[in-house]
């Protein structure tokens, strides 16, 4: 079977050194050749800053702006893991994209730059990876060069962010691996730094070492949430999404929800090869019959007909307030992220709050809720959406509220109304 595969994304504050670390850790494995290196370190004064950053950033706009946007992926191989690497955003326009990042994710690698520190969207980040199911993270102290690579500031920073961690809700933060790192100079990435001998932790590479593969669930129904479809000559119809639960082969009859189109799968293919059939957490494009690229699109989800993906345009969630400029009441219509589906929608009643570290109810109909308080409330979708009740597929239960170019809660779907 090989080794077990992990699905790892890399967040924090957008300019922490996110791509930086992943193109040097894809370089000293020798995974990119020295003449790309060289031949971004050609490109003037903006190629030699940048030159690790632009191996994951392959948008011309990202190199012009210096930034991630999209989420590009890269193949990484330990001694007892297989890494699919997801680079997500940093820059807080770009959120979204690092929701559905994030939403494919096995584990974090949380970079946070010890000359800046937390940031806002190292806690925004830090959130959704929570709300979204990613329980196995490390956490980099990168950019050590520029502070003198100090124990000291690598300790306030470490203590800061293990209280930053367990006020999200991660138990026992202070367990999780710290690594003070200079990615741009490759110092504790996959060689221990002579420059921090006061340092006796792994690497950067070896702390992927530590991620474990989840249990698969094969046994629960299919759900793939489509990530983008392409139309390829001579193929046909390719929509390209992450198996979420379930089994999918070659040959089976596929229903994609909301839109209500069956097609049949004619191959499906990972990394470029043909493979028999996909289970969870395997990225794929497969082939589709009898379907145009306009019958579906980002943010369905495939499922077997005989189990078809839940659709609703109304249901109950368990809430965390993350941040809002006033305060959460009903009425409020934000935006809900769920999987690649993005779906405006209102806050119809809260119904509870609740204590988020133990879910004990602490009153009944509230008016409105703060920043930090948990709820429990009720959401009319404004278009039918694929979400599913946490207890019963908890992978396409989570979801992100966004409104005015931020995340302002994050949650779970405990109960939904089938659309009709």
């Amino acid at each position: 079977m090989g080794k077990p595969h992990v699905n790892l994304v890399f967040i924090g504050h957008v300019d922490h050194g996110k791509s930086t670390l992943v193109g040097r850790l894809l370089f000293e494995r020798g995974l990119i050749s020295e003449s790309v290196i060289k031949k971004f370190e050609e490109m003037g004064d903006k190629g030699k800053t940048f030159k690790f950053a632009w191996v994951m950033d392959r948008l011309e706009e990202e190199r012009e702006r210096g930034v991630t946007i999209e989420i590009s992926y890269g193949k990484l191989e330990t001694p007892k893991n297989e890494i699919t690497i997801i680079d997500a955003p940093g820059h807080r326009d770009f959120v979204k994209n690092m929701i559905t990042g994030a939403s494919q994710a096995d584990a974090a690698v949380l970079v946070v730059a010890a000359d800046d520190g937390i940031m806002p969207q190292t806690r925004e980040h830090a959130a959704l990876a929570f709300t979204l199911g990613v329980g196995q993270v490390a956490v980099v102290i990168n950019k050590m060069d520029l502070v003198n690579f100090e124990q000291e500031v690598y300790e306030r920073l470490k203590h800061e962010v293990v209280a930053l961690l367990s006020g999200i809700g991660y138990r026992e933060a202070e367990k999780l691996l710290y690594l003070p790192v200079s990615a741009f100079h490759g110092d504790n990435v996959t060689k221990p730094s002579d420059r921090m001998l006061w340092y006796r932790g792994p690497t950067a590479f070896e702390a992927l070492e530590t991620f474990r593969e989840p249990e698969k669930p094969i046994d629960k129904p299919l759900r793939i949430p489509v990530q983008d479809v392409f139309s390829i000559t001579g193929v046909g119809t390719v929509p390209i999404g992450r198996v979420e639960t379930g089994v999918l082969k070659a040959g089976d009859a596929v229903i994609f929800e909301p839109a209500g189109k069956s097609g049949e799968v004619k191959s499906i293919e990972m990394h470029h090869e043909a493979i028999p059939q996909a289970v969870p957490g395997d990225n794929i494009g497969f082939n589709v019959r009898g379907l145009s690229k306009a019958d579906i699109k980002r943010g369905d989800v495939a499922g077997h007909p005989d189990k078809p993906p839940s659709v609703t345009r109304e249901f109950t969630a368990k809430i965390i307030v993350l941040t809002i400029p006033t305060q959460l009441a009903p009425g409020f219509t934000p935006l809900f992220h769920c999987h690649a589906a993005n779906v405006p929608g209102r806050v119809e009643q809260i119904l509870q709050k609740i204590d988020p570290r133990t879910g004990a109810v602490t009153e009944e109909n509230p008016p409105y809720l703060k920043k930090g308080e948990a709820a429990v409330m009720r959401v009319a979708l404004h278009q039918p959406m694929v979400i599913e009740r946490v207890a019963e597929i908890p992978q396409l239960s989570r979801f992100a509220v966004r409104h005015a170019g931020q995340t302002v809660a994050a949650g779970m779907c405990v109960d939904l109304v089938p659309a009709e």
